[in-house]
């Protein structure tokens, strides 16, 4: 089954894709939106996308991705990750003043960079990508390095300068897995979904009653700006139960209430 991802062999997304779908063959993209170009066209079955991190918070892109488009979350995944800080053979980490990786990467890296003033953190399309990067043009760049998993460092002939380098130990990114077509797999019992209100008095309070009254829990929820319409949000929001009865109900009572619902999957919680 082919697999898109956004990221090259050796990135997390790759090793997440693996786990989640065994035997897959992948299909790597330089941005997210090819992803779900990919997925939309009918081009690959399904994708895999990281979405939110323990350390970093959401990833943001995702989230305006999963609202703008016809996909669907069909699984969930959560993977330990480690970073390292790896350069080409014979560089030095005394040699380096630039560091490239992923944003969301450098942001799990805080403290390295604040321990290590003189190296400067620069965002790349992919962690596994900086270092294919700072590999290929070491002539050019003998003061660069990337941060990314082992296995990208064993991919591109790295060396590893510095091992677990993220600021906490229970670092964990969820994956999720995405289809274009609705498919509610058995044991789901945890919902995402999207909503817009009106931005009028106790609008918040009435949406999110819809659950309390029904003891259903929140295990998530945050804003996100509206692209085109300035001031104006929209709400994501996790809820821990599957497709039964009290969340159809919710849903229903919740669309009264809100401009827009979109549930953006139902799934088995990892």
């Amino acid at each position: 089954m082919k697999i898109a991802i956004q990221g090259e062999p050796g990135s997390f997304s790759h090793e997440a894709a693996r786990r989640m779908v065994k035997g897959c063959a992948i299909v790597p993209c330089a941005r997210s939106a090819e992803v779900f170009d990919l997925l939309e066209s009918g081009k690959v079955p399904v994708a895999v996308i990281p979405i939110e991190n323990s350390l970093a918070g959401s990833v943001t892109e995702h989230l305006d991705l999963l609202l703008a488009r016809d996909v669907f979350i069909q699984r969930d995944f959560r993977l330990r990750i480690v970073h390292n800080l790896i350069a080409a053979p014979g560089v030095k980490k005394s040699d380096l003043r630039r560091v490239f990786s992923h944003p969301v990467a450098l942001d799990q890296c805080r403290d390295f960079f604040r321990a290590n003033p003189k190296i400067q953190a620069n965002p790349f399309y992919d962690t596994a990508g900086s270092v294919k990067h700072v590999i290929e043009n070491k002539m050019q760049m003998p003061d660069a390095g990337g941060i990314a998993s082992r296995h990208a460092a064993s991919v591109y002939k790295g060396r590893i300068l510095a091992a677990g380098i993220e600021d906490d130990k229970r670092n964990f990114t969820r994956f999720v897995l995405l289809r274009r077509r609705r498919r509610v797999l058995p044991g789901a019992n945890k919902t995402s979904i999207a909503f817009g209100l009106k931005n009028v008095p106790g609008a918040l309070h009435k949406a999110l009653r819809v659950f309390a009254d029904r003891d259903i829990s929140l295990s998530k929820i945050e804003s996100r700006p509206i692209r085109g319409r300035p001031w104006e949000y929209v709400f994501y929001a996790d809820f821990l139960r599957g497709d039964d009865k009290l969340a159809k109900g919710a849903l229903l009572q919740l669309r009264a209430v809100a401009d827009m619902v979109k549930v953006l999957g139902i799934y088995p919680a990892a």
